[in-house]
C-alpha cells in the first residue's frame, strides 16, 4: 500500500480499507503479456517494479510501441471509462510486479470522491498531451530525429545507470525501432551512424549516451 501513496492520499479511510481487501499483486515474467488488444478492461494496473511497454500491431504485423511505463505509474483503465475494449497490448519488458485494483471498485470511489476523480483527470490529460507530442514527432521527424528523440525519451523515462551515461533499460533493436516508428534495419543503421559520430556507444543491448546535447539538437531539428 505504501507504493500506492499517490492514489491512497486521495482516499478516505474506509476506501483505503476496501482497497486493501480487494487489491491483487501479480508478477509478470519478461515478455509476458499483461493484457491483449480486444480484452475487456477489469483492473486498474499500477506498476510497482519493472518496466512495461504498450504496443499495437500495425500494417503487415509490425508493432508500434505507444508508450512505456515505469514505477509507480497507473495504466489499463482508459478503455473502461469509455466503455470500450482495450485497444493495445501490454507486456513486461523485464520481470515486473503489478498491483491490480478492480475497476468497478475504483469507479465507485471516484463517484463519491472529487479529489480522486481529479487525480485521474490530470493523469489522463498528461497522457493525452504526451501522446499528441509523440504523434507529431513520429510522423513529421526524419529517421535521425525520431531515433534521437526515442533515446532521450528512454533517458527521461528510466534514467541512467551509475556511470551517468548508460540507459537503464536494455532494448532489442526491434524494440527500439518499434518505439521510433521505423524498420529494424533503419534503426540498426541509424544507431550505428550515431555510434560512428560518437553520439552514443553500443555494447550489445546497452546504449551509452555520449553526447546528449547533440542528440537533443538532432531531435529538435527533426
Amino acid at each position: 500500500m505504501e507504493k500506492l501513496s499517490a492514489l491512497c492520499q486521495h482516499l478516505t479511510e474506509d476506501q483505503k480499507r476496501q482497497l486493501e481487501r480487494s487489491i491483487i499483486l501479480q508478477e509478470y515474467k519478461k515478455n509476458e503479456i499483461i493484457y491483449h488488444e480486444g480484452d475487456t478492461p477489469q483492473h486498474l494496473l499500477c506498476l510497482l517494479r519493472g518496466k512495461v511497454k504498450v504496443f499495437k500491431d500495425g500494417v503487415g504485423g509490425r508493432a508500434q510501441t505507444m508508450r512505456l511505463y515505469k514505477p509507480v505509474e497507473y495504466f489499463g483503465y482508459r478503455a473502461y471509462i469509455t466503455g470500450e475494449n482495450i485497444h493495445c497490448t501490454a507486456a513486461a519488458f523485464e520481470t515486473s510486479f503489478i498491483a491490480k485494483i478492480p475497476l468497478d471498485l475504483l469507479v465507485s470511489f471516484i463517484r463519491s470522491n472529487n479529489e480522486l476523480a481529479w487525480f485521474f483527470i490530470q493523469s489522463l490529460a498528461k497522457l493525452l498531451g504526451m501522446s499528441d507530442e509523440r504523434t507529431v514527432s513520429l510522423t513529421q521527424k526524419h529517421i535521425r530525429g525520431r531515433l534521437a528523440e526515442s533515446l532521450l525519451y528512454l533517458r527521461d523515462s528510466y534514467g541512467l545507470e551509475e556511470d551517468g551515461c548508460t540507459l537503464s533499460i536494455y532494448l532489442s533493436r526491434e524494440d527500439l525501432a518499434n518505439l521510433s516508428n521505423m524498420t529494424t534495419s533503419n534503426a540498426i543503421r541509424t544507431l550505428s551512424a550515431f555510434a560512428a559520430e560518437h553520439l552514443v556507444a553500443i555494447d550489445g543491448k546497452k546504449i551509452k549516451l555520449i553526447n546528449e546535447a547533440e542528440l537533443e539538437k538532432i531531435s529538435r531539428m527533426g
